[in-house]
């Protein structure tokens, strides 16, 4: 199992540290938990841009007016 060191706001801590006391649950248990939940709520996510708006619907010439105000 890998290892990192983070930097966490002492206020954060607090609240981290007092819901695992109520959890009964280790620090490290809660920063596993909080990382799993994390990485599936973001799974879809795509990295590349290509096909990221085809079920959008768009106004081709609104959107390309909006591009060209600042020119």
């Amino acid at each position: 199992m890998a290892r990192t060191i983070i930097d966490i706001p002492d206020t954060q801590l607090g609240e981290v540290d007092r819901l695992c006391k109520l959890l009964n649950i280790s620090r490290a248990e809660a920063v596993r938990r909080a990382l799993r939940d994390f990485v599936q709520q973001n799974d879809t996510v795509k990295s590349d841009g290509f096909g990221l708006w085809k079920d959008a619907a768009a106004d081709v010439a609104g959107l390309r007016d909006q591009l060209q105000v600042g020119r």
